[in-house]
Formats: C-alpha cells, sequence, structure tokens
C-alpha cells in the first residue's frame, strides 16, 4: 500500500490560487526594487556538488542539507543556500565581468530542518548579491536596497542592525573551549539571559566576560552605542562598534530611518559574516524574514580576495502575513460554441476579446446549460454563445 499518496513531505507544502497571487505579488514588488537599483537576475543549478557548501565558513551544517549522488557516485546536495553558488558562478563564469556586480535571484532553497521546528523545508527566497566591492558605500547600498525591499511590502516593520567583529573579537579573547563557545553564541542570539549567565558564572571574571554577558541587552537607538563603550575594551571590537554607529547615524536620515534600531546581539551565522549584519521582521511574524550582511571571506575557497554583501528574503513568510491587493482572476466574459463546428470559431473570438484588454475565456464544456451554470457559480457576469448576435 502506498501510504503517502495523499501528502507532501514534512516542511512543504501546495499553495493555490489566492496563495499563489500573494507570492506572486510580494516577489513582484521587491524584483522591482532590485531591478530599479541595477541589480541583474541570475539563476544557479537546483543540484549542486556537497563540496561547495562544506567549507567550515559556510554557516550550513552536513546534517540541514538534503543529499544524493550523481551517475559517478559524487555527493550532491538540494540547493540550501543561494550565496555560495552565485560565488561559484562569479569565480568561473563571470571572472572578466566589470566589478564591482550587481546580482540578484529569485528561486527556492532547501534545508532539512528537524522536525516539529513549524519550519519550511522548501523557502522561496529573493536576495542580492554585491559583489568586489568593499567599505561605507557598499554597505550602505545594500542597506538601503534592504530597508526599501521592506518598505514595498510592508509599512509595518523594523530593521535590525549590528557588526559581526564585535562578537567575534570577544569570543577569539574568551578563554574557554569551542563548544562553549558555541553554547554561548547561541544563548546570545536566543536572547537567553538565564542560560548564558549560568555558563559565564562558571568562568573567571574579565572585561571580555562582562562585556559578552552584556551584549544580549545592548539593543535600542543611539543610546547603544554609549552603553556599548562602557563595557567592550577589545579594539578590533571598538573599531567596528565605532563604524557601525557612523553607519547608523547615516541611515538615519533615511525617511525610513526610524525603522532601524541597533542590536549588538546579533550573532547568527557569526563564521559566515565577516562585517555588518542586518535583519528585517514584519508585524505578526516572530521570526525575521529577511537577513543578510557582509560575507568577504566566501571567495576564499577560490583563492581570491573578493568583497561580498547582500541579503536574503524569505517569500513564503512575508506572503502569508504581508497585505496585498489581488486581482481577481475570474474572466468578465464565457464564451460558448454551440455547434461543433464552431468550437476554432470561437476560440479564435475569445483571443480577439483577450488581446482587445478584455477577461474572457473559451468554455470547455461541452453542454450550454452545464456552462451557464458553471459561469453562474464562478461568478462571471457575461455568458456569450457564439454566432447568437455577437
Amino acid at each position: 500500500m502506498k501510504k503517502n499518496l495523499n501528502i507532501t513531505p514534512e516542511g512543504t507544502r501546495d499553495y493555490l490560487f489566492k496563495e499563489c497571487t500573494a507570492v506572486d505579488y510580494v516577489c513582484g514588488k521587491i524584483r522591482t526594487v532590485f531591478e530599479n537599483h541595477r541589480f541583474h537576475r541570475v539563476i544557479t543549478p537546483t543540484l549542486e556538488f556537497y563540496d561547495l557548501f562544506s567549507v567550515n565558513s559556510s554557516g550550513i551544517s552536513p546534517e540541514s542539507m538534503f543529499k544524493t549522488t550523481d551517475n559517478s557516485g559524487r555527493l550532491i546536495v538540494v540547493r540550501p543556500d543561494s550565496t555560495l553558488p552565485i560565488a561559484r558562478m562569479v569565480s568561473t563564469r563571470l571572472q572578466n565581468e566589470i566589478f564591482p556586480v550587481r546580482l540578484y535571484y529569485d528561486q527556492p532553497v532547501y534545508r532539512n530542518n528537524p522536525t516539529l521546528t513549524g519550519r519550511s523545508n522548501e523557502i522561496m527566497q529573493l536576495g542580492v548579491e554585491l559583489i568586489g566591492s568593499v567599505g561605507k558605500r557598499a554597505d550602505l547600498e545594500v542597506i538601503n536596497t534592504a530597508l526599501q525591499s521592506m518598505q514595498a511590502i510592508s509599512e509595518d516593520y523594523r530593521f535590525e542592525l549590528g557588526h559581526s567583529v564585535i562578537f567575534s573579537a570577544l569570543e577569539n579573547a574568551l578563554d574557554a573551549p569551542e563548544n562553549v563557545k558555541e553554547q554561548i553564541e547561541t544563548y546570545i542570539e536566543n536572547k537567553n539571559y538565564s542560560a548564558l549567565n549560568d555558563i559565564l558564572d562558571r568562568m573567571e571574571s574579565s572585561d571580555t566576560v562582562t562585556a559578552i554577558r552584556r551584549l544580549p541587552s545592548l539593543f535600542g537607538g543611539e543610546e547603544v552605542f554609549e552603553k556599548a563603550e562602557k563595557y567592550i575594551k577589545l579594539p578590533e571590537a571598538l573599531e567596528a562598534l565605532s563604524y557601525l554607529k557612523n553607519l547608523y547615524s547615516e541611515l538615519r536620515t533615511l525617511d525610513c530611518g526610524d525603522k532601524i534600531t541597533v542590536d549588538l546581539g546579533l550573532v547568527q551565522r557569526n563564521d559566515y559574516y565577516s562585517g555588518i549584519v542586518f535583519t528585517g521582521f514584519i508585524h505578526g511574524y516572530g521570526d525575521a524574514v529577511l537577513s543578510g550582511g557582509r560575507y568577504d571571506k566566501i571567495f576564499d575557497m577560490y583563492d581570491i580576495s573578493m568583497g561580498a554583501a547582500g541579503f536574503a528574503i524569505n517569500i513564503n513568510d512575508i506572503a502569508e502575513q504581508a497585505r496585498y491587493t489581488e486581482k481577481s482572476n475570474i474572466p468578465e466574459v464565457l464564451v460558448f460554441a454551440g455547434d461543433d463546428k464552431d468550437i476554432m470559431k470561437a476560440i479564435a473570438y475569445t483571443e480577439q476579446l483577450v488581446k482587445s484588454g478584455v477577461k474572457a475565456q473559451f468554455s470547455d464544456l461541452g453542454d450550454e446549460a452545464e456552462a451557464r451554470e458553471f459561469a453562474r457559480r464562478l461568478g462571471i457576469k457575461k455568458f456569450e454563445v457564439f454566432g447568437e448576435e455577437l
């Protein structure tokens, strides 16, 4: 007995009518922002070699990838991320391109999330990559594109800004095993003050321990920087903090500047990011729908020194929460061929109506009574029988 005929795999779902309209609407809004900022669309394969994602800086655990093999026995994964495939593409296909280059993608990624987490394993994403440029101008352009994308899909959103170097500098200075550092990172990311304090209480008191203890609470506006400067003493972390402060001040001049807050506890995938980090949220949904930052280390595997920054937006989540204007796909006119000899003429007539701007549909039902009942139930206002007073 084939018991799985009527269900989809865990973490996946079907999208119907209005749900598809919502996805298309959100994608259209975001694509317009990307293209207005002169990003060019690219598509990467759904299947990639496992080697591409096995590097330490990928930030993707082997357990979260769907795996298979090709005809030669080589390990293949279903694309869990779009940035690394684009790095591969840039390093090979775009070697002779004029840099910096602006790219965007519009494709699903696949993550094998633990069961019962409530998260999708198939995630439709739109994202951008600004490759070959570093510094404040590049960071501001990427962040502004992210802000404009959020603004295009929801009036009620918030945007959090941080810097990965602040935590990584403190973490490197901490005298603790790697597994303990990983626990600390998780507790900070989840703002689990109790668990974080428990683990830090067992360590010898120091400026580094004090600063790490304070990180999850260092979020808000301009006042965050003054508070942080009291606890952060490491030169590398202070330099990153100063850069972030300058960036925040610049961004506050935008018309959406009041949506931006600072969060020094943004430490997710900290081995992946190398500079600014940011996340975006919309009202009614608890998890971030947008995440990104600077990740200059992704080209290390190709022995190339090249700046890279960008972000990804999870479309599934936004489509379920954001308001959208649905354009009805119900036809205005249903055209029925009264006689079999008139079928092709009725189809041609329907095409003429469509080309003239009328939302017309040819009836594929063979019985007029059934066709009229179909039109009534669907709410089609006009029913035309081809050949009768047309």
